[in-house]
């Protein structure tokens, strides 16, 4: 991902690393405000409070927040994070943590029927479909667009405040869990002043080679860029490649 961003010329990026696993959190305090955006590529221990409290007000002052994949995962008691990331699975998560989004006769509604929160079919190729085509994001891009194989997330839930469905992808009950529905892919939150653009693209295993064909595929790459310069900036000044 920091190869991603850096091609660009747009960004210069710093790693913060936690702790292990179980390791003591107590330091674990990145200086976000030092930053334009913040990609999130975590799902583990919870974080000290003044560091979620330091995050809480980043993004609400207007800092720029990246969800990737399964760092929308995490912290599924954290009510504050749950609002930033509009939707997320696992951990627990059910409908009291708030609806699913269904796309239902051209228009998004909220599904707010029992049940739990995050499945995936295996890993496949799917089609894209672009539903916000004049969103910075997403604008120029093509209609639909084929992903290469990756996890579709799907059944999430959440508060789904201030949210915005750039694209989704079918779920073909053909793939083993498949559920039928057009889950949303890529999508957008308002958060106090900040913006938050939701990726969940991007699966990467323990025992994937240096081939990882979810990251090397041109829409998650284009997406995640144009994506993160408009967490940063509010605009995208990033065209989209012919193919």
């Amino acid at each position: 991902m920091k190869q991603l961003l850096e091609q660009t010329g747009l960004f210069k990026v710093d790693i913060a690393t936690s702790p292990p696993a179980g390791g003591d959190m107590e330091n674990f305090m990145p200086d976000f405000a030092t930053y334009n955006v913040v990609v999130l590529d975590y799902n583990g221990d919870s974080w000290p409070e003044q560091t979620k409290k330091a995050f809480v007000e980043y993004v609400k002052s207007g800092g720029g927040i990246v969800v990737y994949h399964a760092a929308d995962n995490a912290f599924p008691e954290w009510k504050e994070f749950n609002e930033i990331i509009g939707l997320g699975g696992w951990g627990g998560r059910d409908e009291k943590w708030g609806p699913m989004i269904r796309f239902r006769d051209g228009k998004f509604v909220f599904d707010h029927s029992p049940g739990r929160a995050g499945s995936h079919p295996p890993k496949h190729e799917f089609q894209v479909v672009t539903r916000d085509r004049e969103h910075p994001i997403t604008k120029d891009l093509p209609e639909k667009w084929m992903h290469a194989s990756d996890e579709l997330y799907s059944e999430f839930r959440g508060p789904a405040k201030n949210l915005t469905v750039l694209a989704t992808a079918y779920a073909d009950p053909s793939q083993r869990g498949g559920t039928g529905e057009h889950e949303p892919v890529l999508f957008t939150i308002k958060y106090g002043k900040g913006r938050v653009f939701h990726d969940v693209f991007g699966h990467v295993g323990r025992r994937d080679s240096s081939l990882i064909p979810a990251m090397d595929c041109v829409g998650f790459i284009v997406t995640f860029q144009r994506g993160a310069e408009w967490a940063a900036t509010g605009k995208v000044t990033q065209k989209v490649p012919e193919d």
